[in-house]
């Protein structure tokens, strides 16, 4: 069914964490690396030397590049582009590309091939420092989490505020957030993919035992968060929209403060106490605040047009829980930024650029009485109910990639059909 070896985090050193990771749009959980594996010794006898051979290459190269990006991936950086002219996240990205379908060999047809290779990855948000499983979906789960994670660095890149030509404030172009919706989109899409096509090939006692980057909750919360940033992005979008009504405004804003508190769920009951672990928590929690503040700001502007005591009421007090959480938000971003490794955030641009200026001014502006008077606690009690919109935004539709052509050949198949009859004689 596949062993497992998990080692204790303080075993060894091969997990390297940055010290400070700069500043953060996106919150990009440490890079899993792949540690090198012999394919000769495991498949030599039961595989043609070529496809071997194109195994060790492909993976090797991740291995490779994994290895020289993991310190970096996750620290802001303004040039991406290698001496040779690519980008690095995009190399990867297609190394990662390039060696599912070969490693989907391994797996097809239920062959029993998919237990002979032990595969070994380096954790980041577990405590095990890393984990090894004979379990070939084990490292098919590991890869569409790693091109998950790289698309997350990738858009987080691109959500960076640039000073602009004109020397005004630091700002995302309108091209870069859109660009980075279709990005997050992707992760969202590949991690989708490995929660219901992958993890459920896995045997119980394997997913028991995989490590915490991998469980469900985690992948699920992934997943979530990136559908939550394109929606925060969208927000922008028609807050700089001269056509988008507060109605459009305030459901985009409540479908925001779902997918974050969907993503709290799913990770609140995870052991995710290390750095990395307490960071990816923290990060959550600081979004979800932020979402409801911008939900009950635009919930109290729509209140606000009934011209009744009792809707004046109900969006003085909406307003008040605006500026309550968007308070709140602050002291959560400050949390997540002072967990190792450190961060900072970014200028301010966008939906909380906007938010944060309009929200203490309308809510000054509504509120006649004297503030002092009300306690967080009564604000929070007199806060009216959100309104409740179903979700629309998907997950890209990702699907596991065809095997790779080299595994047609007759000499394979041949080959294949013996180990299996081998494997079976040797485990009855």
């Amino acid at each position: 069914m596949g062993c497992l070896v998990s080692t204790p985090k303080d075993s060894g050193g091969n997990r390297r964490r940055p010290a400070n990771i700069g500043e953060v749009s996106v919150f990009v959980p440490g890079l899993r690396i792949p540690t090198p594996v012999d394919f000769s010794q495991s498949l030599g006898d039961q595989l043609p030397k070529t496809l071997v051979e194109r195994l060790s290459a492909l993976r090797t190269r991740i291995v490779v590049m994994a290895g020289q990006e993991a310190p970096t991936i996750t620290r802001t950086r303004r040039k991406t582009a290698t001496q040779h002219g690519g980008s690095t996240l995009a190399d990867l990205q297609q190394a990662l590309q390039d060696y599912l379908p070969v490693l989907l060999g391994l797996v097809k047809d239920g062959s029993l091939l998919q237990h002979m290779v032990q595969f070994v990855w380096i954790n980041q948000e577990d405590d095990a420092e890393e984990t090894a499983m004979s379990n070939a979906w084990y490292e098919v789960l590991s890869v569409l989490h790693l091109m998950a994670v790289l698309s997350l660095s990738q858009a987080n890149l691109l959500l960076l505020p640039r000073t602009s030509a004109d020397g005004y404030q630091p700002k995302v172009s309108e091209e870069s957030r859109r660009a980075s919706i279709d990005i997050l989109l992707k992760a969202a899409g590949y991690l989708d993919c490995a929660v219901k096509q992958v993890l459920p090939l896995l045997p119980a006692e394997l997913r028991r035992d995989l490590p915490v980057d991998l469980a469900e909750g985690v992948l699920r919360a992934l997943c979530l968060q990136a559908l939550g940033q394109v929606v925060d992005i969208q927000l922008g979008l028609a807050i700089d929209s001269t056509k988008a009504t507060l109605a459009v405004k305030r459901r985009i804003a409540c479908e925001m403060v779902k997918y974050w508190q969907q993503a709290q769920d799913n990770i609140m009951n995870l052991p995710l106490s290390n750095g990395w672990g307490e960071k990816h928590r923290l990060f959550v929690k600081w979004k979800y605040i932020e979402a409801k503040a911008a939900a009950y700001y635009y919930h109290g502007l729509i209140l606000d047009e009934g011209n009744t005591e009792k809707s004046h009421g109900m969006a003085v007090a909406a307003l008040q829980a605006a500026d309550e959480y968007l308070k709140e938000s602050k002291k959560a971003s400050e949390a997540f930024n002072t967990v190792p490794p450190l961060s900072r955030n970014p200028p301010l641009w966008g939906t909380m650029k906007y938010l944060s200026e309009k929200i203490p001014k309308d809510t000054s502006s509504k509120v006649r009485i004297n503030r002092d008077l009300y306690s967080y606690e009564k604000i929070m009690e007199t806060a009216p109910t959100l309104p409740d919109f179903a979700l629309a935004l998907k997950p890209d539709d990702y699907q596991l990639p065809p095997v790779h052509v080299s595994w047609n050949d007759e000499n394979i198949n041949s080959k294949g059909q013996n180990s299996s009859n081998t494997l079976k004689g040797d485990r009855t």
